[in-house]
C-alpha cells in the first residue's frame, strides 16, 4: 500500500511541476489584424487592406498558417482599382484566398513575454502559385497573447501577374505588404 501511495504521490508531484513550469498551449487562432499592400508606381499609387483574415499558430509545433479572401480588400482609390484588382490581377473569383503557412524556424520563448524577431519559413500562395520564402517577422507575447507583424516586398512576375504595357506606369511590379495580427490561446 505504502508503495502504491508513493507512486500515486510521486505522479502528482510531476503533473503538478509540469504545471509550475507551463505548458506550451497547442493551438493559438488569429483574433483580430490586417493585411495592407502598397503599389507605388510613377503614375500612381494603389493601396487597400483587409481585416477578413483567418489564421493558425501551434507553439509546440512552432508552425502557422494565415489566409486572407482575396475579395476582401478595399480602401482603393477608386471603384476602378478595386474592380481591376479583382478581376483583372488576383483573379478573386479563381483564386479566392492567397495564404502562407509553414513554420517558425527561430526559437520562440513561448512562456515568457518579450519581442522575438524571427525568421518563419513557408510557402506563400498568390494567384494561385505557390513560392517557399523566408520572412522576417516580428512576434510579440504579452499576457498569454500573441502579436505578429511583418513587412515583406512580393514581386507580381513570380506569381504570375501580368501587368498590361498600357498600364505599367501604375502598377508596379514590387508590392510591399504589411501585416499585424493578433493570436489568442484557442
Amino acid at each position: 500500500m505504502r508503495k502504491g501511495y508513493f507512486l500515486f504521490i510521486f505522479l502528482n508531484l510531476l503533473v503538478c511541476d509540469r504545471n509550475l513550469i507551463g505548458q506550451i498551449p497547442s493551438l493559438y487562432e488569429l483574433k483580430n489584424g490586417k493585411i495592407s499592400f502598397f503599389s507605388y508606381a510613377p503614375q500612381e499609387i494603389i493601396k487597400a487592406s483587409s481585416d477578413k483574415i483567418k489564421g493558425l499558430i501551434n507553439p509546440s509545433q512552432n508552425t502557422f498558417a494565415v489566409s486572407v479572401e482575396n475579395s476582401s480588400f478595399g480602401g482603393f482609390n477608386s471603384a476602378l482599382q478595386q474592380e481591376h484588382f479583382n478581376e483583372r490581377f488576383i483573379e478573386s473569383n479563381t483564386y479566392t484566398f492567397s495564404s502562407y503557412s509553414g513554420k517558425i524556424i527561430d526559437k520562440v520563448d513561448w512562456l515568457k513575454d518579450g519581442t522575438n524577431k524571427v525568421r518563419v519559413k513557408g510557402k506563400l500562395i498568390i494567384h494561385g502559385i505557390s513560392q517557399e520564402r523566408i520572412l522576417p517577422v516580428v512576434i510579440t507575447i504579452k499576457n498569454g497573447q500573441i502579436n505578429v507583424s511583418a513587412s515583406f516586398k512580393v514581386f507580381l512576375s513570380d506569381y504570375e501577374i501580368n501587368i498590361p504595357s498600357i498600364v505599367n506606369q501604375k502598377i508596379s511590379e514590387q508590392i510591399d505588404v504589411a501585416v499585424n495580427v493578433n493570436f489568442e490561446k484557442k
